[in-house]
């Protein structure tokens, strides 16, 4: 639960809100009854551990393709990592890369201590890892595919019904892997990886192609081993789901790293401003005169009897003061930071 003190633009008055880290809530002023949204803070984790993978100047050429170019970034122990871009930037590249699955032309990656030119084999013991397009054998049950894998890795088969429960395929554990939907194909391949408790999991699009509730589950089962101390690292294109779950991003375009940060620095970084979202009476699709050539606003729309504002977040309780001292009556006001999906096509798009 988190508790904020906010202010009202119009009257001043201090409001004290509380819940969910990220939750948009409705608030009223009690004194002037001016109604809004606030979005509370997250409350994040700060990771500060030491170093649990590090890409060094990785660069990658098939034939005359430069998939990945000069390529360096780490990640913290403890943290859950993004790697960010559109189809194509060179993610699921930088991917097999680090697990030893391709040759690289130049860099070095060094996981959980150990360098993968030379010692992939130790590095491999500590690293859970999900494909893009999971595969198994359509004749083999569930629980035999873990028996397989847990046969392949040198653990104890005794841990499969228990991590096939844990994913939620307890009851199909007995059914072909061929009848299995897609999201019970994913769920299988977390079961996989989960197989000897890694400290790392490095996971290809985790959620791509599943629908709301499936990709709900994955991203569950991603917080469950990272609060259990794992550090996770995973590619993806899906804006949502890496707001919601990283500390952390890198943004890859084109095979060239073109960020790495948190995405509130991201977005102070590129100058990203908040928008306001003013419901204002009768204002029937007219930008206000009165806000014309105000300084700290970057942009005005008007939209039936919304207007939305792109300013300074200096300037926000004067231009409330400016519609009403222009008699304008405000019937609601919501303030929309920017997101990590604004950032990231400010990125892309040669924003930065």
């Amino acid at each position: 639960m988190v508790t904020q003190l906010v202010k009202c633009p119009r009257c001043q008055t201090h409001v004290t809100i509380q819940g969910n880290s990220g939750e948009s809530v409705l608030i009223t002023c009690p004194s002037c009854s001016l109604k809004g949204k606030f979005t509370l803070p997250s409350t994040k984790k700060m990771v500060t551990g030491t170093t649990m993978i590090e890409i060094s100047h990785l660069s990658k050429i098939y034939k005359e393709v430069i998939a990945v170019n000069n390529v360096s970034f780490t990640v913290r122990s403890g943290e859950i990592f993004g790697f960010l871009g559109p189809n194509g930037a060179g993610k699921t590249t930088t991917i097999k890369a680090l697990l030893g699955l391709i040759h690289v032309n130049t860099g070095e990656i060094t996981i959980h201590g150990y360098r993968m030119n030379g010692e992939s084999r130790s590095a491999r013991k500590h690293i859970g890892y999900l494909p893009e397009r999971v595969a198994f054998y359509d004749n083999l049950t569930a629980l035999q595919t873990i028996h397989f894998f847990c046969e392949l890795k040198g653990v104890d088969r005794s841990v499969a019904q228990p991590l096939l429960k844990e994913v939620g395929l307890e009851s199909a554990m007995n059914r072909k892997v061929g009848t299995f939907s897609k999201g019970m194909v994913q769920l299988l391949g977390v079961a996989q990886a989960l197989i000897g408790n890694p400290s790392v999991y490095i996971l290809d699009e985790p959620t791509s192609g599943l629908d709301a509730r499936w990709a709900k589950i994955i991203r569950d089962k991603i917080r469950m081993v990272n609060e259990r101390g794992a550090t996770v690292l995973f590619s993806s294109h899906n804006l949502f789901e890496v707001e919601q779950l990283c500390d952390r991003v890198a943004v890859i375009n084109k095979g060239k790293l073109i960020a790495e940060d948190t995405v509130a620095n991201l977005s102070s970084h590129l100058k990203m401003k908040p928008q306001l979202e003013i419901t204002i009476q009768g204002l029937g699709g007219k930008v206000p005169l009165v806000l014309s050539g105000m300084q700290g606003i970057d942009a005005l729309e008007a939209k039936g009897d919304t207007l939305f504002v792109t300013c300074e977040s200096s300037v926000r309780s004067k231009i409330i003061a400016k519609l009403e001292e222009a008699g304008l009556t405000i019937l609601n006001l919501k303030t929309i930071e920017p997101s990590l999906e604004d950032t990231f096509i400010k990125l892309i798009g040669g924003g930065a």
